[in-house]
């Protein structure tokens, strides 16, 4: 149970907060906050309105993983003694105070939250914080999503599955002092010792039995003037919303259509707006043809040349359709012109950095393997779009976005205005997955809007954003890893990877926070690498290292960044490892595993999974472990690569090796909201799959050939594995770990795995569906988006 002190605004008693010094700490407390202990504030407002204030000591010390009973121990990498995830955390630690959360006159509690939500549930989850600390019902709480509040600085970047792990204390603080805040009014209120008195359900009871409702102390509660307190937080074991299984907040709404996302939104005279975009990437516009020819279409109010290509903006969205087509656009060259995945993956094998521990004849062995990951798509299911009203002094932007103080400034240096002229609204997004840290729609939407004097909706077609939009880059990896005597000595991995764009706030968070990087003076990409990849096993002297070439492409982080292929490769190579050595794959992993953790998921799979059972010829099962954000999951797939199977006839789709069963077991520490964990499980091993099997661009002659979801053979219903179990793990952690990402490398290397075992043969390129003939017919890039289509029902499966 948490330490009471009546002088302060504690749990479960009240305090004063008045701003008289704390008493002194019990004996045997470290000096400085101890380890439930926070500052917080009670602000000046109207009503009850409260916030944290946070110290570098709120992000406990990282601690050292219990040493695994391996031969030849690896030294700990860069991100085993600072990840991202901590970097994003302590960079958001300054301006937590600004974080705040207001009671209004009907009980409801009201956080806007500095983060992105995009499908992936963060609004519900941060719901469940507030309602757990101020002992309040969850329909109560209302989480909605910040403006760009420049001031805010890195506290309004959403990425490396941070969002949870840096706002889970100071979303805590700041309603523990509104609960204390409300338990002094009533106490006040009602002659009784604050100590005496308790709340539930939003409410204030006395020993009496007396009820106050938080709505009608929030008045009474407030603050003339700003006033620190002290606050000592719940025990996990008085948690009663925390770590519950609870529905998404918005499923009702998201279920029947009524979730506003940008293209929802009625601003004033925004009327739809679509690009005439070029046939191949970043190409520019020379002249137009027919201008007065497409200005008199039905519906077209404006037609605009702009520095991504030709604008157009009418009364529907068809008609903007009907006006890309018929748009004649003499095209300059782009940045990738000529290019194909043969040139590139030529680039790559030239800048590979070399291996550098030979093989010693009569003494080691080896395992060379060199893997290819073509480009994927970071098309999010909802598309590009954002809306934008420009004056002459002044902007306003409505879109989804993960870093929205980054897209005011960058708009408004585009724009010529003031970051104050310039108002930034985040939406919801149907989507992410790192897509949304770029807001190119939304500078697009700004640009057009401006030229033409007129408020715009902006919307990217799906072909756009397939072909135009953030691909995660094509990249190899070499690895060699040498062995002896049933042990391995050394493992090098060389990844070479088209440039990845980090100019969405992360570069910059990076310079802000050098000083604290265990790495030396890399490049954005080559820190990110380090501060991403995690090796969980011992295998003697590691290195892996990051070349990039390249940036001529419109890359971005998709979901894992580096992770996935990565963490594929050297899971192949431990397949490798086992049947060189005469071991079980899984045996192998477990006793190399660096972590605890990592050893305890993988035996629950291998045991839910029933590991090594007797298997069909042409279907087999994989197992792999990842780490990542203070979290570790492992995968057991099982697949299935018979002829029978893998020559099934779906019309407009690739079928493949199909999954059958996949067993998944994660620990985050706290899971805030298990059934959260699990949806972002299913998410990530569906991409996991695909990755494996099926989604891959092809580049040919400077533009990606793929036009859509339809071409992309993403995971589809039939394709998914009818036996699926998510186990989360039972875990005494005090904090929650990063989960959004975590399911997709595991998920991806495990099918690699079953593959490999199945077929007999190693995959070393990935999907492995990538060689052609194509499996689809692809659209041409002039016109740039198709016609609408008027068969959509028989191309429903």
């Amino acid at each position: 149970m948490p330490r009471r002190h009546p002088a302060r605004d504690d749990h479960p008693s009240g305090g004063t907060g008045d701003g008289t010094a704390p008493p002194a700490p019990p004996a045997g407390d470290e000096p400085g906050i101890a380890r439930r202990r926070f500052l917080g504030y009670v602000l000046a407002a109207p009503t009850l309105t409260v916030a944290a204030q946070l110290g570098a000591e709120a992000l406990a010390p990282r601690q050292a993983a219990a040493a695994a009973p391996a031969l030849i121990p690896s030294l700990p990498g860069p991100a085993e003694l600072l990840d991202l995830n901590e970097l994003l955390t302590l960079a958001a630690l300054p301006t937590s105070n600004l974080l705040t959360i207001r009671i209004e006159a009907d009980g409801t509690a009201h956080f806007a939250l500095p983060r992105a939500e995009v499908g992936q549930g963060v609004t519900t989850s941060s719901a469940m914080i507030v309602a757990e600390e101020l002992d309040l019902p969850l329909d109560k709480v209302k989480v909605t999503l910040a403006d760009a509040r420049p001031e805010l600085l890195f506290n309004q970047l959403t990425g490396g599955s941070n969002t949870t792990y840096s706002t889970y204390t100071p979303i805590r603080v700041a309603a523990a002092v509104a609960r204390g805040r409300l338990l002094r009014a009533a106490a006040l209120i009602l002659g009784d010792a604050v100590d005496t008195l308790t709340t539930k359900a939003g409410a204030v009871v006395s020993p009496a039995g007396t009820l106050l409702g938080y709505g009608e102390l929030a008045a009474k509660a407030a603050a003339l003037t700003d006033t620190a307190v002290e606050v000592t937080l719940k025990d996990r074991a008085d948690f009663r919303v925390i770590g519950t299984a609870q529905r998404r907040l918005d499923a009702l709404e998201a279920v029947t259509g009524r979730k506003k996302f940008a293209m929802d939104l009625q601003v004033p005279d925004a009327l739809p707006t679509m690009v005439c975009r070029p046939p191949t990437i970043n190409g520019t516009v020379r002249s137009v043809a027919n201008l007065a020819e497409v200005r008199a279409m039905p519906g077209i109010t404006d037609v605009v040349t702009v520095s991504t290509g030709v604008a157009v903006r009418g009364r529907t969205f068809g008609q903007c359709v009907d006006a890309v087509r018929a748009l004649s656009v003499d095209w300059g060259p782009g940045t990738a012109e000529g290019a194909s995945d043969a040139t590139v993956l030529d680039k790559l094998r030239r800048a590979e950095l070399p291996l550098v521990v030979p093989p010693l004849p009569l003494l080691t062995k080896a395992v060379d393997a060199r893997f290819t990951f073509h480009f994927s798509s970071n098309a999010a299911l909802e598309t590009n779009c954002a809306i934008a009203d420009v004056r002459e002094d002044s902007a306003e932007i409505w879109a989804s976005l993960k870093a929205p103080i980054v897209a005011q400034e960058q708009i408004a240096l585009k724009l010529g205005l003031p970051p104050t002229a310039v108002r930034v609204h985040v939406t919801e997004g149907g989507g992410s997955f790192g897509r949304k840290l770029f807001h190119d729609a939304a500078h697009e939407a700004a640009e057009i809007s401006r030229a033409l004097g007129k408020p715009v909706k902006l919307m990217w077609h799906r072909t756009d954003d397939f072909r135009q939009g953030r691909t995660h880059p094509m990249s190899t990896s070499r690895v060699r890893a040498t062995y002896s005597l049933g042990e391995v000595l050394t493992y090098e991995q060389r990844h070479t990877s088209v440039a990845t764009d980090f100019g969405h706030g992360i570069g910059e968070l990076l310079t802000a926070e050098v000083a604290r990087l265990p790495v030396a003076d890399l490049t954005f990409s080559e820190t990110m690498f380090q501060l991403t990849q995690v090796s969980p096993y011992h295998l003697g002297v590691t290195t892996q290292l990051l070349s990039e070439t390249d940036k001529g492409y419109n890359t971005g982080s998709m979901r894992g960044i580096y992770s996935p292929n990565v963490r594929c490769a050297q899971e192949l190579v431990m397949d490798e490892l086992a049947r060189r050595m005469g071991q079980d794959a899984y045996a192998l992993r477990r006793r190399l595993a660096k972590d605890p953790r990592a050893r305890a998921v993988l035996d629950k799979v291998a045991e839910v999974g029933e590991w090594g059972r007797t298997m069909a010829p042409g279907t087999a099962q994989g197992i792999a472990v990842h780490a990542e954000y203070h979290s570790v999951v492992a995968v057991l797939a099982e697949i299935d690569c018979r002829p029978g199977t893998t020559g099934r006839q779906i019309p407009n789709a690739y079928t493949g090796p199909r999954v059958t069963k996949v067993v998944c077991a994660v620990d985050v520490g706290l899971a805030v909201n298990p059934r959260g964990l699990e949806a972002q499980m299913m998410g990530g091993i569906s991409d996991g799959i695909a990755l494996t099997l099926t989604s891959g661009l092809h580049l040919r002659d400077g533009h990606f050939l793929e036009g859509s979801w339809d071409q992309y053979f993403y995971t589809r219903q039939w394709n998914t594995p009818p036996a699926l179990e998510i186990i989360v793990m039972p875990s005494d952690g005090e904090k929650p770990g990063g989960a959004g990402e975590l399911a997709v490398a595991g998920a991806m290397a495990a099918v690699a795995c079953a593959y490999g075992r199945a077929t007999g043969t190693m995959p070393t390129v990935f999907p492995v569906n990538h060689a052609e003939p194509l499996a689809f017919t692809p659209l041409p890039t002039v016109p740039p988006v198709p016609a609408s289509p008027t068969d959509g029902r028989d191309r429903t499966i």
